[in-house]
């Protein structure tokens, strides 16, 4: 399994790290929920989240200064043995001298964070479960249209990276070319992203490789999108039936979740762009309550119900 290291933590949330002679590189986490260890300064190891990040609040703090140095220093060799990957004290508390004791005999990084608690919680949370959520890398282009993001697949060479150019052009927001990062952050979302061998950049076939950072500027580009809707490029048949109407969303899956997904044919004349700008649209005004051809098949209806 994949994992985040403590060095990430820490420079992600720019945490005083009190114990600096201890390897941060080498301390994986792998969960990404985090504990208050409250009953376990109490002494209660049953149960106990060890792989978790440990968060010492207030109240834990508080707790631990009505202890006898005796017990504080049982609970702390209790604590720091258990084999937790770090201690983060929120709210800018400062760890006591045993504690840092333990920390470094134990190979215990102990950490200072100036948030509140809770914020800290919810923050370290919600970082770890995208860090940490399952990941798949698929071929095709993400775009972020109107807010909602587009994935843009198809056979190499149908015209992916000549659509997501021209949607710049028109300004909207490359995430990825080429290769996409899909990570389930929860079943109802999906979050895609770029390698970073790869960010930023768009291979047009007969000009080369196109910087779309410094070409477009940083409104051009984006890190992460949820993934809301899926586009298939494919070469036009005449001998396949399309749907015409959309009366029925078709789905795709990523990681067990559904997804949004239009087949669109592509012929000769046809402008991608737009065709995925109004798809975009039209997906935003569904969500928003409304529906295009159930409104036309609804006045169908009616005129049909005139004649009768």
């Amino acid at each position: 399994m994949h994992g985040v290291t403590i060095t990430e933590l820490i420079k992600k949330f720019k945490l005083k790290n009190a114990t600096p002679d201890i390897d941060t590189d080498k301390i994986v986490l792998t969960h990404p929920d985090v504990n208050r260890p409250a009953l376990q300064l109490t002494g209660f190891f049953d149960h106990f989240d060890r792989e978790r990040v440990q968060i010492v609040g207030y109240v834990e703090q508080a707790y631990i200064n009505t202890l006898t140095r005796e017990a504080k220093r049982a609970v702390y060799e209790k604590l720091t043995s258990s084999q937790i990957p770090c201690l983060v004290f929120s709210r800018g508390q400062n760890p006591d001298e045993d504690l840092l004791e333990y920390c470094s005999y134990y190979s215990v990084p102990c950490l200072v964070s100036q948030k509140t608690t809770s914020n800290l919680m919810a923050e370290v949370i919600r970082w770890l479960n995208v860090k940490l959520a399952p990941c798949i890398s698929i071929h095709g282009v993400l775009i972020d249209v109107f807010g909602e993001g587009v994935l843009i697949m198809g056979e190499s060479g149908i015209g992916k990276s000549e659509a997501a150019l021209e949607l710049i052009k028109r300004g909207h927001r490359l995430v990825t070319d080429d290769v996409v990062e899909i990570r389930k952050v929860s079943d109802d979302t999906l979050v895609g992203s770029a390698p970073d061998i790869t960010k930023h950049f768009i291979e047009l076939r007969g000009i080369g490789i196109i910087d779309v950072k410094s070409l477009f500027g940083v409104e051009s580009i984006k890190d992460t999108q949820n993934i809301d809707m899926v586009i298939k490029l494919e070469d036009w048949s005449k001998d396949k039936e399309y749907d015409r109407l959309g009366l029925e969303d078709q789905y795709t899956e990523f990681l067990g979740n559904q997804v949004v997904c239009h087949t669109i044919p592509i012929r000769p004349g046809r402008n991608l762009a737009i065709i995925v700008e109004s798809a975009a649209v039209n997906y935003r005004q569904k969500k928003m309550g409304y529906n295009a051809a159930k409104e036309l098949y609804k006045r169908v209806q009616e005129n049909l119900g005139r004649k009768d």
